[in-house]
């Protein structure tokens, strides 16, 4: 009998999984999950679990400060979850088996973080930084003005990005571009793999809280009306270039923040091409469904749910309060990171002592 994993995969989705926790990462890739994606929450997540307190006295020993620590242990949880994912990349030749590293948050604190040409020049030089030696990492960077300026330049040298935060066309073309203009300047394009994370169900939460004239039939479908717009232009953009390698959509946040909706809601309606990255929670409920899918990626609703949304919906003023709202939840995940193995080095401190 087919599981709903492998029917979801049978549809043409590559299956990935929002963590690096190397027992999920077992599991998911057992099931036939291909790659990963890590983020500070999750790298907080697995300090607060306790396994990792030999780990982190290690690096607190050695001299590091909590931010060093915090980045050393996060490169051995990705690089951990590289070698799992190791045999896709090699028996895809490079095509598949990516672990997501994300750069520094805190570059987009909006009182902390530098001045723009500063965090373009930090961007450039932490994806140089932690892309090296890793054939199978992917360097997660914003869609943020620095973060698209950083990626012509990183591209350029070789390094393989996931284009994250992206809401809007707007973003999703200029970093496309941005990318193809440093992919350009390679001496080959043999090993060009990029993707760019679409963001879905901060999309619905936003136009249910801020856009409540839209109609029953249309409130709630503004997300997946985007993702699937922007995955048809990434098809199309593509399609003559001739790449050995896919360049490819990631539907990021699949998670259901509403109660009221299926929780494979997203998964069930991006099914058939690219990558999903998903939390453990929405893959146990895949697993638990019993769904068996089909292709929807390229199934719109119907014309008067899409008249009704590009009527209605203001994509710059979208943007501009999910990016806000966005770059919060982005650098603030860091700071508790920061937070959390301070407090730890004080707990082990205190072990010592007592």
């Amino acid at each position: 009998m087919t599981t709903p994993y492998e029917s979801l995969i049978a549809t043409g989705t590559k299956l990935w999984l929002d963590s690096i926790d190397p027992d999920l990462v077992a599991d998911n890739r057992a099931k036939g999950a291909t790659g990963a994606t890590s983020n500070p929450v999750i790298i907080s997540g697995l300090i607060n679990s306790g396994r990792y307190d030999s780990q982190l006295e290690q690096l607190m020993q050695a001299g590091h400060d909590d931010a060093e620590v915090a980045w050393l242990l996060t490169d051995q949880l990705v690089s951990a979850a590289e070698d799992v994912f190791l045999p896709v990349w090699q028996e895809t030749h490079g095509d598949d088996g990516y672990v997501s590293f994300e750069l520094d948050p805190l570059l987009e604190d909006t009182r902390l973080g530098p001045p723009h040409d500063e965090r373009v020049a930090r961007y450039i030089e932490l994806g140089k930084q932690w892309a090296a030696g890793h054939d199978n990492r992917m360097i997660k960077v914003p869609a943020t003005p620095a973060g698209i300026d950083a990626l012509e330049e990183l591209v350029a040298a070789g390094v393989t990005v996931n284009v994250t935060l992206i809401f809007t066309p707007r973003q999703y073309q200029a970093a496309r571009d941005a990318v193809w203009r440093g992919a350009q300047r390679r001496e080959s394009l043999d090993a060009f793999k990029s993707v760019y994370s679409i963001f879905i169900s901060r999309v619905d939460v936003y136009t249910l809280k801020q856009v409540t004239e839209l109609s029953p039939a249309a409130q709630g479908q503004l997300g997946i009306v985007n993702a699937k717009r922007l995955w048809a232009d990434n098809q199309t953009f593509w399609a003559d270039k001739n790449l050995p390698l896919a360049q490819e959509i990631i539907f990021a946040s699949t998670g259901t923040k509403l109660a009221e909706d299926s929780p494979i809601k997203y998964v069930a309606a991006l099914a058939g091409s690219d990558i999903q990255t998903n939390p453990p929670a929405t893959n146990d409920a895949l697993e638990a469904s019993g769904h068996t899918f089909e292709r929807t990626v390229d199934v719109m609703p119907p014309v008067e749910v899409l008249d009704e949304l590009d009527r209605t919906i203001d994509m710059q003023k979208l943007e501009d309060f999910l990016m806000a709202e966005g770059i919060q939840k982005f650098a603030d995940p860091q700071k508790s990171l920061l937070a959390l193995i301070a407090e730890k080095r004080a707990a082990l401190a205190a072990d010592v002592a007592g």
